[in-house]
């Protein structure tokens, strides 16, 4: 059964829709029909306002014409149609937005006039249609205006009708007994539209209230402040309050913005960054603005309550971008705004900020968490702020004079000044990677020039308030140097060492980026000369020069123009030769600079991080980020691609990074676990690992590769392993203090060095052998090259007379075919002897761990041992006799290059453990084969007897 209550609805909509329609005819119609393009921007803005007011009045009628077909079906198909399927019930929200809609576009037009405006062109025509009018209204004199009239004919029958909606709806949701399914849309619709009215009340209200404030400012305040969209909400002049430091005479607020008044002065302050601060004393209360803060007070608390309770309001509704639903203050979301906001603002003030816009993130009337600054001069910065300063991981490009030249800075920064690890690419297309403080270039970095430029150079080192200081190297590729030593003040001045190309050496010190004093200079030949000279290493001044011979000649030095070198001194002839091996190895750096203090702007960000208690948010700032190099740097900051972690998943990272240790501190698995740590470049130590490896580079690959720098880089090397150890102990310290448990002892030297050696050094050692290699290679390329001729010289003898030449006891001899253990080869007397210990000793190339390589020498001695064996019939243990001229016979087969820089490389980095046990001993008798097989070459002249190589065996 339908109710009375649905039919007077159909009555209602039945009116209200026909009355729509009248209204779009009579009178929207009208107010449109005017010049195409009025002349007056004021008039041709009303339009605008008339023109979005049909609109909605075209859409309330369309929702009126859908609401009244479902009625009709429901009152003509009571027993099939429930009276849930009714529009006004069912999707009473949609009905309620375009009466919402419509209420707002008409309170646009009332706020600055349009109806009045929009008319005035026709004004004789609308006279004429007083009588018309009259007919939609009731209760308009016949003396309102046209305006008034108008105004009138637009708003009562919406009024009447969502008032008749109410009552109607109340009604029948008393009749509804609450077991029927439509009871709660019924009462549902009635809240929406009994709230409409409260509404529709306070819109109409601002709207009157922002038109008669429109007609008391002047015309040039009207033309600043006027916009359709803006409501007055309060004003000074109705609930006095004063505004401290401004000497305001009037404050006007609106739902988008403050007003003060000054004079002829206009200050507007968009609320959405507008801060309320309450005061402690409740006779003030603060506004935070990105630039200003403001107190207003008032004699009456009461007043000063309602200012501060309204703006509260106004910023959340300017906040949520919509008018508040049903009244103001009143909205189902909270009342209080948030402290975090994203805004776009340009600042005003005089400073750093000025006529800059920043879009991102705020909090308390300060730029805070992610956002983008831009200047007006093409200044860019994008990354993290916090309370007004940059502060965390920021991008910030700055244009250089040049067209399209940009300096690039890729950096943490903290108060406003990059701070911690950054990468700047320069429009100079130099580019630095490294650390900053306060701004500056500070700690370690590498400034590097681009390879096209005129005088390409690259420095590795250390910095100090933006200029080279401390230890560091630099190459320079255009002279074909490479100077390793002090600096200061961006200046060469201290010791030093330069290497050239040519493989000449200086050792001396600087001064002011001169060479001052005496030096020492290595040639290429092994010549020493002790004296002075100039920085393109021409010999000038008093010196000595000792020749490889044992020659030296004293005196003093000086070359004239194409005289070439020229000397007044004494030659003595009559000194002892030098021993050839020592004069070669002259090593220069060792003692001027102390290992332990050449990297300490790496080693020591990392000490601070530890010591601080390794936070994840500072890791990123202490080990740097992944960025995809571009030396061709663009115009915005989206072609800046920099891979980064976010400081959360750092912080996480660093949680497992510290559990991992815990868990993994047994020898076997440590072993495993620092291995692991250091082939990760996201891991502490594989950071610190791969910085550490930089340096290296930077000082030994390249021009750096001369054989007088081998004992510095070898120190070098083992000093990075005691710092990369007590990172971990570092590291281990803070993830037992997270736990809550007791840190462990300071270890002992003893066991420190047993950690280091045994542990550590064999997992660091393949980073950094190819170039340490490397210059054992040079260091010993004489010795190696004797070597390789008498290998050869004895790669002419078959095996038993190589074993008859060597003097080995005949009785240890395989004269017959042997089977050996290993894969089951034969070892036959007429191809090769001794076969498995040779292709055991070759594997000692095949690792760089020195561990590693005696335990190959040590199973190579067993293999010979074995094979003598079986010769025997019985176990047989060899007398240093009877195995060295067996392991010479090994070594010459196994024919292993540069063997000698093998043996000392092995003996330089071996665990000081074995020293004086079986590996140093087995070690000891590799390098007598190593000699020996250096002098065979003179023995075979002295050999005994020729042989036949057709002779039978």
């Amino acid at each position: 059964m339908c109710s009375p209550e649905e039919e007077a609805l159909q009555r209602l909509e039945e009116v209200f829709s026909a009355t729509l329609a009248r209204i779009n005819s009579l009178v929207l119609q009208p107010l449109l029909e005017t010049t195409p393009e009025p002349s007056d921007p004021q008039v041709r803005e009303c339009l605008r306002l008339v023109q979005q007011l049909h609109q909605s009045s075209q859409r309330l009628w369309e929702v009126t014409e859908e609401s009244l077909y479902s009625l009709r079906e429901r009152l003509g198909h009571p027993d099939a149609v429930g009276l849930e399927s009714l529009l006004l019930l069912r999707d009473a929200d949609r009905v309620l937005q375009v009466h919402v809609e419509y209420i707002e576009s008409y309170a646009s037009c009332v706020a600055v006039q349009a109806f009045q405006k929009a008319a005035k062109k026709r004004r004789e025509f609308w006279r004429g249609q007083r009588k018309v009018l009259g007919q939609l209204l009731s209760g308009v004199s016949s003396e309102a205006s046209v305006g008034t009239a108008l105004t009138q004919a637009l708003r009562q029958p919406l009024a009447h009708h969502v008032q008749q909606y109410v009552l109607l709806l109340l009604s029948l949701g008393d009749s509804v007994t609450e077991p029927h399914p439509a009871r709660e849309l019924v009462v549902h619709a009635a809240t929406l539209f009994g709230n409409l009215q409260s509404f529709m009340r306070q819109t109409l209200d601002q709207a009157l209230a922002t038109q008669a404030l429109w007609h008391s400012l002047s015309s040039r305040l009207r033309d600043v402040l006027c916009t359709p969209e803006r409501r007055l909400l309060q004003d000074s002049q109705d609930i006095a309050v004063t505004v401290t430091p401004l000497r305001v005479e009037r404050v006007l607020l609106f739902n988008d913005a403050l007003v003060l008044l000054q004079g002829h002065s206009v200050h507007t302050f968009d609320l959405k960054l507008v801060w309320v601060d309450p005061g402690q004393d409740g006779c003030v209360f603060h506004l935070l603005t990105p630039e200003d803060k403001l107190s207003f007070c008032s004699k009456n608390p009461q007043d000063l309550m309602v200012w501060q309770w309204k703006v509260t309001q106004a910023v959340c509704q300017a906040l949520r971008g919509k008018k508040d639903f049903p009244v103001l203050g009143a909205a189902l979301e909270p009342s209080e705004p948030p402290a975090c906001r994203c805004v776009a603002y340009t600042f005003r003030a005089e400073g750093r900020l000025c006529q800059a816009t920043y879009e991102g993130e705020w909090c308390q009337g300060r730029p805070h968490g992610r956002g983008t600054l831009r200047w007006p001069d093409g200044r860019n910065h994008v990354g993290s702020f916090c309370q007004g300063l940059e502060h965390g991981f920021g991008i910030c490009l700055v244009p250089q004079a040049s067209e399209d030249k940009f300096d690039c800075y890729k950096c943490h920064w903290r108060e406003g000044s990059m701070y911690g690890y950054g990468i700047c690419e320069y429009g100079t297309d130099e580019v630095y990677k490294g650390y900053f403080w306060a701004g500056l270039r500070h700690g370690f970095g590498v400034l590097e020039s681009a390879p096209q430029a005129p005088q390409p150079c690259r420095y590795t080192g250390h910095w100090e308030k933006g200029q080279r200081s401390g230890y560091g190297i630099e190459e320079d590729s255009d002279r074909g140097e490479r100077y390793i030593g002090m600096w200061q003040a961006d200046q060469r001045h201290g010791p030093g060492v330069m290497v050239t190309q040519a493989g000449v050496c200086y050792q001396g010190t600087f001064q002011a980026d001169k060479m001052v004093g005496p030096g020492i200079l290595l040639s290429e030949d092994d010549s020493l000369y002790e004296g002075t000279f100039t920085r393109d290493l021409t010999l000038v001044g008093k010196g000595k020069v000792t020749f490889p011979n044992g020659f030296t000649l004293e005196g003093s030095f000086g070359s004239g123009a194409g005289k070439g070198l020229h000397t007044q001194g004494v030659l003595d002839t009559a000194a002892f030769p030098p021993d050839p091996s020592n004069t070669r190895k002259r090593q220069l750096g060792v003692g001027v600079f102390p290992v332990e203090s050449r990297w300490q702007g790496v080693y020591g960000p990392f000490r601070d991080f530890v010591s601080a208690g390794c936070p994840g948010d500072e890791q990123e700032a202490l080990l740097g980020f992944h960025v995809q190099n571009s030396r061709e740097l663009r115009k915005s900051q989206e072609y800046l691609c920099c891979e980064r972690t976010q400081p959360e998943a750092c912080a996480g990272r660093m949680e497992d990074v510290l559990d991992e240790l815990l868990l993994h501190r047994e020898p076997r698995a440590l072993r495993e676990c620092l291995g692991k740590a250091l082939s990760s470049s996201l891991h502490p130590l594989g950071k610190l690992l791969r910085t550490l490896m930089l340096t290296f580079q930077a000082t030994y690959a390249g021009i750096g590769a001369n054989k007088h720098l081998q004992t510095l880089a070898q120190e070098e090397v083992k000093q990075h392993a005691r710092e990369l150890w007590a990172a971990y102990r570092g590291l281990l310290q803070v993830a037992l203090r997270r736990k809550g448990q007791a840190p462990e002892e300071d270890e002992d030297p003893e066991a420190r060095d047993l950690q280091v050696h045994g542990l550590v050094l064999p997992l660091m050692l393949p980073s950094f052998y190819s170039e340490l290699f490397t210059l054992y290679l040079l260091l010993h390329e004489t010795e190696d090259s004797l070597y390789s001729q008498g290998i050869a010289n004895l790669s002419l003898f078959p095996d038993t007379k190589l074993l008859e030449f060597l003097d080995v006891q005949k009785h240890l001899w395989p004269l017959k075919d042997l089977t050996l253990t290993t894969n089951q080869r034969l070892s036959l007397v007429r191809d090769k002897c001794f076969l498995s210990a040779t292709e055991c000793l070759q594997k000692i190339i095949t690792t760089v761990d020195p561990r590693e390589k005696l335990e190959v020498l040590e199973r190579t001695y067993g293999e010979i041992e074995a094979t003598v064996s079986r010769v025997l019939g019985q176990e047989h243990k060899l007398p240093m006799d009877d195995l060295l001229p067996l392991l010479i016979y090994v070594v010459s087969r196994a024919r292993i290059q540069h063997l000698g820089a093998e043996i000392h490389l092995i003996r330089d980095m071996m665990d000081p453990i074995h020293t004086g046990g079986l590996y140093d001993f087995l070690l000891t008798a590799l390098e007598s084969c190593y000699e020996h097989i250096q002098k065979e070459d003179m023995r075979l002249h002295r050999f005994p007897g020729r042989w036949d190589s057709r002779e039978p065996w």
